[in-house]
């Protein structure tokens, strides 16, 4: 089976995008282009722990109803979320009510916190994982990575919670850390226009 499918527009793009009403902005627009504002990956790497045993298409389509939970994702009001905030989320219906991944993300606010004062960012610290070239594998084959496993590693060694390393992988797809659009997809080549002028976090 082909990699791709073709749009309403006739050009090909990676057959996941087609899954549902919800993926082709997503896919065309967001997914694989770099990011490098700490608020945004703070945001993937929350949803992405998320999604952890669901479906991309359900935390996609609760994601506003998550930035108005979670204060658009910004971590320094995340950190200092107490017992009532827990309890508040945990009677939104509009986000998923799981007590462990609402904690997650608080502790992972405060490991944020911690991690600006040592690197100057949360986007230079992880942008220091982008894999080289020579170490990629095919678009869309794998579900971790050597790298993945090395920033779920360390950022559990530095205390962060629902990090596994196919949570970071998917992370790193959607950040653009890895251009992982298959070949033959007509967002690829966007996304490889964007990393080339794509200035580094340092």
């Amino acid at each position: 089976m082909s990699g791709t499918i073709k749009g309403e527009d006739g050009k090909a793009r990676c057959r996941w995008s087609a899954a549902t009403p919800e993926f082709p902005a997503y896919h065309d627009k967001e997914w694989g282009f770099p990011v490098a504002d700490d608020r945004r990956l703070f945001e993937k790497l929350c949803l992405e722990g998320f999604q952890s045993g669901l479906s991309w298409r359900t935390i996609l389509a609760k994601r506003e109803n998550f930035r108005a939970a979670f204060h658009d994702f910004d971590f320094d009001r995340i950190a200092r979320f107490t017992a009532p905030d827990v309890a508040r989320l945990l009677k939104d219906e509009g986000i998923v009510r799981h007590r462990g991944k609402i904690e997650a993300v608080i502790n992972n606010a405060q490991r944020a916190q911690e991690l600006v004062k040592r690197e100057g960012s949360l986007a230079a610290f992880i942008w220091c994982y982008e894999p080289a070239p020579k170490n990629l594998a095919k678009p869309q084959s794998a579900s971790t990575s050597a790298a993945s496993i090395a920033l779920s590693k360390d950022l559990k060694k530095l205390g962060w919670k629902f990090v596994g390393p196919t949570t970071v992988y998917a992370f790193m797809q959607a950040m653009g850390l890895i251009n992982d659009h298959v070949e033959g997809c007509v967002v690829r080549a966007k996304v490889a226009q964007a990393r080339k002028t794509f200035r580094k976090p340092a």
